[in-house]
């Protein structure tokens, strides 16, 4: 039984990085779609699908939902995806969001669907860590600009009295004309 376990986390390819690479914008959430899903739990898209259908009222509005055509050829156009008069996908897709993957497990119950949802919880853990830290680089960014900014005036002040002690005073000059080195006194 434990070289079972072992043999399918071993299978399973649902490092972090291959989640993540699968996790899409859409509607401004992160989500996971059935596709990319089912093939990570190794199961047909149909298959897969059939099963969320059968437990419908576990995946309300902001768990799943399904694609717009809008939203289908614009994630077509970023990516290489088979057409449907050639034998491709002839529906739109569902969208799960981290909430909906979590309730998959309720769904799918094998050991692969336990290590796979282990891997897409981690990877949409990672995702909201490394957003995290990119809005704290961004603060501290901004921050620098702000005190660089001040700085920089400072530095221009600093320059503009070194310019000035720099300039050598004018030497004076000699009056043009006839100068008198000094007035003879009258008695």
């Amino acid at each position: 039984m434990a070289s079972k376990q072992l043999s399918i986390r071993s299978r399973v390819a649902a490092s972090v990085g291959t989640v993540a690479r699968r996790i899409h914008v859409i509607r401004e959430q992160k989500v996971m779609l059935d596709r990319d899903l089912a093939e990570l739990y190794a199961v047909p898209t149909k298959v897969f699908n059939q099963a969320i259908k059968r437990n419908r009222g576990r995946f309300p509005a902001d768990f799943m939902f399904q694609l717009t055509a809008a939203e289908v050829r614009s994630l077509r156009s970023q990516s290489v995806t088979s057409n449907a008069s050639r034998g491709g996908s002839r529906y739109r897709p569902y969208a799960f969001t981290q909430e909906g993957v979590a309730m998959l497990s309720s769904v799918l119950k094998s050991e692969r669907a336990v290590q796979v949802n282990i891997a897409v919880m981690r990877a949409f853990v990672s995702l909201r860590e490394m957003a995290a830290s990119y809005r704290n680089i961004a603060r501290k960014l901004g921050e620098l600009e702000k005190r660089c900014d001040t700085h920089d005036h400072h530095i221009k002040v600093v320059f503009d009295a070194l310019k000035k002690l720099i300039q050598a005073p004018e030497p004076p000059r000699r009056p043009i004309g006839f100068v008198a080195a000094h007035r003879p006194t009258i008695v």
